[in-house]
């Protein structure tokens, strides 16, 4: 009952804190797209975080058409992976989450690529549907912040999960076997 309080707490206190910043900033703005991404990465982070699921959906598994990662390589994975690495993301990501050698380890990774995943879908859909309401009220031209940063905040990061578990997958294969 303490964790339904919880989730149910941490949604409310999103809802809020997204109201509170389209009342206080311009929704056609590259700011309130900024910021709203970042409000909900912190909000959907909590959620997932409290929800404590092992996320065992056939969702999560490789589908036939993403066999080997070529599609989301023509989706230009490896530039967004590259970028990642330049804006200094994957350093601080290794920093605050480092990557033992062991079962465990990838074990951790591989539930922590669904879990990212999630909240990155999350996210996704709820800007998109602000995204369509800035489109339709100000136009598509005003909206254009709001569908970029969801491109890169959250589209790409679930393509880049989605291309990275099978990975994880094989190596874990790869250490039992061992």
């Amino acid at each position: 009952m303490q964790k339904i309080l919880k989730l149910v707490l941490i949604v409310v206190v999103t809802i809020g804190l997204v109201y509170v910043l389209a009342a206080y900033i311009r929704m056609d703005s590259f700011s309130f797209a900024w910021i709203l991404n970042f409000m909900l990465m912190t909000g959907v982070l909590a959620f997932t975080e409290t929800l404590k699921s092992d996320l065992a959906s056939s969702y999560y598994r490789e589908k036939k058409w993403e066999r080997g990662g070529k599609i989301y390589e023509q989706f230009g994975i490896n530039f967004f992976r590259k970028l990642l690495v330049w804006v200094g993301w994957e350093k601080l990501h290794k920093k605050n989450n480092p990557v033992a050698k062991d079962i465990q380890a990838l074990k951790h990774l591989h539930h922590q690529t669904k879990k990212s995943e999630l909240g990155h879908m999350i996210i996704l859909f709820i800007v998109f549907g602000f995204n369509i309401f800035v489109a339709v009220k100000f136009g598509f031209l005003k909206s254009l912040s709001l569908l970029t940063l969801n491109v890169l905040f959250n589209l790409y990061p679930i393509f880049l999960q989605r291309y990275n578990r099978p990975r994880i997958e094989r190596a874990i294969a790869l250490s039992k076997n061992r």
